[in-house]
């Protein structure tokens, strides 16, 4: 998939279609430009994925409905990274100087705005991302911009795209089979006096090196919960080593050009215990029936309830959610599996079937699975056996 300067991971039309797409919206809303500073929609639209100082300094995308290219504004020292990363001509690349860092007062935000006042932007219709800005910035944005009509557009670019391209399903495919290569890597690497960390090592280096010629990426959060922490979902490895007896709970992903794909599984140090054992049975039933109720129509709730009422009738009962979109930066702020949800399958949507069940303190289980949605049911896109993984 790379092409140009060496780091974009799709060609030029396909940014240019979703930025048209981007435009359509704002035209329906009135908006003359739209500033975008969410990491994972910048990413989107850009291909830019810079995360060292993302999230930390403020720097936007601002979108006018006049100009064919976004112009991205970072950083001095992130300005070329932009040039190899994204498909943007060199004059859409700004950097703001270094005296707007770490500055009481001012900040990168303030050369946006000078932008946007330099553009002519600055009395017209103005989108903001405004639940991703700190109050005083979107203050800042009033102040300075006293006859611009701002109108919050915290979901405007997150709706866009929630249905992916046939360009970022291959991409995520290839994702899809990085995450496995980890989960069959931990399989061999998970045994009884091995340290924690040592293992997370060998799990890293798999989903760096990647799968089938492609490499990762990135390396997505990695969460293993080992006896007696097998309760909880977030921790990360102890410095303790893997025992006889032990259960390890594992979750991952698979990166491409900041497309991600999570998948879990959980381990057995021997002979796993009844209890477990029968979780497993539970939890592969109900997915395998929420799976089933995939379709276009269908519902994000649908295909929740259809999880609950399996578990349930096989014992289990499940209190947190089944899952959530999935694509850029790990999760979308679009929907969520769950009861009550009504958000409508539509056919490249893509999901993070998520199954971890914390049942006690010192007990719980995962297991999951990342699907798109078809024309007609759901390509699952991970292929890891669905079984209770015995190791030692």
């Amino acid at each position: 998939m790379t092409i140009g300067r060496g780091l974009q991971a799709f060609p030029r039309a396909e940014y240019l279609r979703r930025v048209a797409a981007v435009k359509a919206e704002m035209a329906r809303l009135d908006i003359h430009a739209l500033v975008v500073n969410n990491a994972a929609n910048v990413a989107y639209l850009s291909g830019y994925t810079v995360s060292g100082s993302w999230g930390i300094l403020p720097q936007a995308l601002v979108v006018a409905i006049d100009k064919e290219e976004p112009t991205l504004i970072v950083r001095q020292s992130d300005a070329p990274a932009a040039i190899h990363q994204t498909f943007l001509e060199r004059a859409n690349v700004i950097g703001f100087r270094e005296g707007l860092v770490g500055k009481q007062g001012v900040d990168g935000f303030d050369a946006v705005i000078d932008f946007l006042q330099e553009a002519g932007m600055a009395n017209r219709g103005l989108g903001v991302e405004v639940s991703y800005l700190p109050p005083q910035t979107t203050e800042k944005f009033k102040a300075r911009l006293p006859k611009a009509k701002i109108i919050d557009c915290t979901k405007a670019v997150a709706w866009i795209r929630f249905i992916k391209s046939d360009l970022e399903i291959s991409v995520m495919r290839e994702a899809a089979a990085i995450a496995d290569a980890g989960i069959l890597r931990a399989a061999e690497v998970i045994r009884p006096g091995v340290r924690e960390a040592d293992a997370v090592a060998e799990i890293v280096a798999t989903l760096v090196r990647g799968a089938n010629g492609k490499s990762g990426t990135n390396i997505p959060p990695i969460y293993l919960c080992s006896s007696p922490r097998t309760g909880t979902c977030h921790i990360r490895w102890s410095e303790d080593t893997f025992r006889d007896g032990s259960q390890v709970n594992l979750e991952l992903g698979g990166s491409r050009y900041g497309y991600y794909v999570g998948l879990m599984r959980t381990y057995s140090i021997g002979a796993p215990s009844d209890r477990l054992r029968s979780l497993h049975e539970a939890e592969v039933a109900g997915l395998e029936a929420a799976l089933e109720t995939v379709r276009p129509g269908a519902t994000c709730s649908d295909v929740a309830n259809a999880f609950y009422r399996t578990s349930k009738k096989m014992g289990f009962n499940k209190e947190s959610r089944c899952g959530y979109p999935i694509g850029i930066n790990w999760t979308e702020p679009t929907a969520s599996l769950q009861d009550g949800d009504m958000t409508e399958l539509k056919p490249n949507m893509t999901f993070h079937l998520m199954l971890g069940n914390w049942i006690d303190e010192d007990f719980g289980y995962v297991i999951s699975e990342t699907f798109r949605v078809t024309e007609s049911g759901a390509e699952v896109l991970t292929s890891a056996p669905r079984r209770l993984f015995e190791v030692g």
